[in-house]
């Protein structure tokens, strides 16, 4: 039996909840969807053909403050995987496996870390690394260095800059308009996005993060700017790094000395795919390979 975006409100021991959607097939093996960064948990419609194809259950919730989940105030990111163990626990499922896309790689690797004895294999595609401990900042997308210039040191007016934007990025970009966001894109990024559901998946849900709270984005934006916590070298759960070398947002030598300091780790640096085009063009291969971990 196939799902087609069964969204469900999941309430938690301290009183908030998880909006979660799930895609591919019911009775699949779990597996976990973390979306990125401005996103939301509809990301995972990206997945959706594949794990059909491949009996997969895909389960994909929103973090705290993000849409229809519940916000959490002074989140850090090891405040994540106690909360998947709920999360898990209250769906009744034992071991699942994890798969994390950009902004959702921190996360991912927490859970990995965090929690061993749930937790088979994570997938981290396109994924964000530990930037608070980035000396050279250079190999980042300029959103991203400004985010980590502002915060902490300048957080009200970081704060002000959330709110300000957040009208205009709620709108429904009209069609008309979206060959002029592609040319901003890699080449491989906008061919893919070109495709009204991949530019749905991934925009429309950025849409809809930035419409329900410019606070869970601001949140969710400073935890990246912080220490995560935990040392990579300690995770043992094996690890499949998918990179694309055209990736404008975080450079693949980055990705590289990420997997380097992974004990138990795979990479693939895919050659002309970018930030968007990789998991796009081969969610069937990273699901596929997931699987198999």
């Amino acid at each position: 039996m196939a799902i087609v975006s069964r969204p469900s409100i999941i309430s938690l021991a301290d009183g908030g909840s998880i909006a979660v959607s799930e895609y591919g097939v019911a009775t699949g093996e779990p597996i976990f969807f973390f979306h990125g960064w401005p996103s939301s948990r509809t990301m995972a419609q990206l997945t959706d053909a594949a794990a059909r194809d491949l009996n997969l259950r895909i389960i994909s919730p929103d973090r705290p403050g993000i849409r229809d989940s519940s916000f959490q105030r002074n989140r850090k990111l090891l405040d994540w995987p106690p909360l998947l163990r709920e999360l898990a626990d209250k769906m009744e499922i034992d071991r699942f496996k994890i798969i994390g896309i950009s902004g959702g790689a921190p996360y991912t690797l927490a859970s990995a870390w965090a929690l061993p004895e749930r937790v088979k294999a994570v997938a981290v595609v396109s994924g964000a690394p530990p930037l608070a401990e980035m000396v050279d900042r250079s190999k980042l997308l300029r959103l991203y260095r400004w985010l980590l210039f502002f915060s902490p040191r300048h957080r009200e007016l970081l704060r002000f800059s959330f709110r300000a934007v957040r009208p205009f990025l709620s709108i429904k970009l009209p069609i008309r308009f979206r060959p002029a966001l592609l040319k901003l894109l890699q080449p491989c990024d906008a061919a893919v996005l070109r495709d009204i559901a991949a530019f749905e998946a991934c925009f429309e849900s950025q849409r809809q993060a930035w419409r329900a709270s410019a606070d869970g984005l601001m949140t969710d934006a400073e935890i990246y700017a912080q220490p995560w916590g935990f040392q990579l070298e300690e995770i043992s759960v094996p690890v499949r790094l998918w990179h694309g070398k055209k990736d404008r947002s975080f450079h693949w030598k980055l990705a590289r000395e990420l997997s380097d300091r992974l004990t138990n780790c795979q990479t693939h640096l895919v050659e002309g795919e970018g930030h968007y085009s990789l998991p796009i063009r081969h969610m069937h291969e990273i699901l596929s390979d997931l699987k198999s971990t």
